[in-house]
């Protein structure tokens, strides 16, 4: 227990003879963080949005209006029975109707328009949703084909070229910020181990006279492994009490932007909390650990 806490002091002594040293070692560790964090949040973006899209496909069937409800019942068995097919939504006149009023409420001359017109001009519909997003295309070609006298026109809004533009996107700010990243980490490595060398060298009569004395290499090394843990530690809790606040103020303009997409940044870090900052933590400790380690072994030998 003795030893345990001179350790503790030995490391707190470091980063307080070395605080100028220590600000900007963390201040690195932290943009690494935030670009490793600021990546993250462009990647759960272009999922939520690239799902979101795939969910949006619109493939449609319109009817024709005079068709019987057996007819339109006998289509919509027919089309659920395709392997290439999740799901078949029947919308009637009436239904169609409704949503149409309910959409243009707010707009009192085409309310009028479709009061002076006196019968209902909308036409019953079946929207399809795919199986398989990839498969899009061969579900398209395969209603294209598909011959049935009940139905007046097809429509087939193709979203793929929408996903690719999102996907690559996404791929681009990732290589670029993997870069920035690389960097960061290089920079960090290089700080991290001048910042412990320069600490090494305020002690190294310390050292020395450790060393006479018999004390082992694990208690020399651990004041400066002590120490990457602190910075470790620390980079992480600010970048936890930046980063949450980040995402509070970012969330309603994310909304705003993606209006009628489901995307909750705040709720997704929330609850993967752990697994993100755990695994940033370990990182963290990993680099400021192997920095300090070959600063110090120097002096040890």
């Amino acid at each position: 227990m003795l030893s345990f806490l001179r350790i503790i002091k030995f490391g707190v002594q470091d980063i307080a003879r070395n605080i100028w040293l220590s600000i900007v070692t963390i201040t690195i560790l932290l943009l690494v963080l935030f670009s490793i964090n600021t990546l993250l949040t462009v990647r759960v973006v272009s999922d939520n949005a690239i799902n979101a899209v795939k969910e949006k496909i619109d493939i449609s069937l319109y009817i024709k209006a005079d068709a019987a409800e057996s007819d339109i019942s006998a289509l919509r068995t027919r089309l659920q029975g395709m392997p290439e097919i999740k799901n078949v939504v029947y919308t009637s006149k009436q239904m169609a109707l409704e949503s149409f009023r309910s959409k243009y409420q707010d707009n009192p001359e085409i309310l009028q328009a479709l009061r002076e017109l006196g019968n209902n001009p909308l036409s019953p519909s079946l929207a399809i949703t795919p199986a398989n997003f990839e498969d899009t295309t061969n579900l398209v070609n395969i209603l294209r084909q598909l011959d049935s006298d009940i139905i007046d026109s097809r429509d087939f809004s193709d979203n793929t070229a929408v996903v690719n533009k999102i996907q690559s996107i996404t791929d681009q700010v990732n290589e670029i910020g993997m870069i920035i990243i690389a960097i960061f980490i290089v920079t960090s490595l290089m700080v991290v181990y001048n910042s412990i060398r320069v600490a090494v060298y305020t002690h190294k009569r310390e050292i020395e006279i450790m060393r006479l004395v018999g004390a082992s290499n694990f208690f020399v090394y651990m004041p400066f492994m002590f120490s990457a843990f602190i910075y470790a530690l620390v980079s992480v809790l600010i970048m936890i009490a930046i980063f949450y606040p980040f995402l509070t103020v970012f969330q309603p303009y994310l909304e705003l932007f993606l209006a009628g997409y489901n995307v909750d940044l705040l709720d997704y870090f929330v609850y993967n909390f752990w697994p993100i900052f755990g695994a940033q933590f370990g990182a963290t400790f990993i680099i400021t650990l192997l920095a300090s380690f070959f600063a110090v072994r120097k002096y040890v030998r």
